[in-house]
């Protein structure tokens, strides 16, 4: 229906935005369960062919939007949902709010001992404007002085790298394995640091920093294979830098989620 949509304009930006987000959602979880990239854009090829070759004012075509619009208006009652992955989910919010808050997060552990720390990652923000900001906090209470978000370098890599063993589902595959090697990674260097108020820390800690990254950071990450990894490497003075991995997962699908609000 996406297709058709694009060739007939059969639906309101709003429930173009909810198809959005349930096309992303669907073709996530086709990868994860081990259907090859090459077999979603064989099927994607074909509903456009079939598309461009339909008549916008059939029967069927009026009775599939018609079908699509009424599934819109129980989804756009919802204000939370919960995106499961292989590793680590993302939990969606699109209330609003006049204190920054939430929208679109991500929480994991890292390190060990005196190294271990805690990280909220996603979409943050007031009253809809959002940006994609770290927030962590350290066993030893350190201070980092900056971050950075690396992820793969799509003009040097144009597929995820998966260090498996052939193809299939990649439940339980560890996010460090989901990175590609440092000749086919590019950062975003933190825009801002401050420290993190206490709606945004990580569950569980009172104090903490909070890094913000550039817009185009959050629009590239929504572009990668939901079964890929990306990092946050937190910089210490004397040279230290702590990783945490961050899973891909269902990040395109939340924030189309989080756009419906926005229609």
């Amino acid at each position: 229906m996406s297709a058709a949509d694009q060739r007939c304009g059969l639906f309101a930006p709003d429930v173009a935005a909810a198809l959005a987000a349930a096309t992303a959602q669907a073709r996530g979880a086709a990868l994860r369960a081990g259907t090859s990239a090459a077999s979603l854009r064989q099927t994607e090829q074909a509903a456009r062919a079939k598309a461009s070759a339909a008549d916008c004012h059939s029967p069927d075509i009026a009775t599939a939007a018609t079908r699509v619009r009424s599934a819109f208006a129980g989804y756009a009652k919802m204000t939370r949902l919960n995106y499961a992955g292989d590793v680590a989910g993302w939990a969606a919010d699109r209330n609003l709010g006049r204190a920054p808050r939430w929208s679109l997060a991500q929480e994991s552990s890292f390190g060990t001992g005196a190294d271990a720390g805690r990280m909220a990652f996603g979409l943050a923000g007031r009253e809809g404007q959002e940006a994609l900001v770290a927030v962590a906090a350290f066993a030893d209470g350190a201070q980092p002085y900056a971050a950075r978000l690396v992820l793969r370098d799509d003009t040097r890599a144009s597929q995820p790298y998966l260090d498996r063993f052939g193809g299939g589902s990649t439940a339980g595959l560890p996010l460090a394995r989901r990175l590609p090697p440092v000749s086919a990674q590019k950062a975003y260097a933190a825009a801002a640091r401050s420290p993190a108020g206490s709606d945004l820390l990580p569950k569980g800690e009172t104090a903490g920093w909070a890094f913000r990254f550039p817009d185009a950071a959050s629009v590239e990450l929504a572009t990668l294979d939901p079964r890929e990894a990306v990092a946050v490497d937190f910089l210490f003075p004397g040279d230290v830098t702590r990783r945490a991995y961050v899973e891909v997962g269902d990040f395109a699908a939340g924030r189309a989620f989080l756009q419906v609000a926005g229609h």
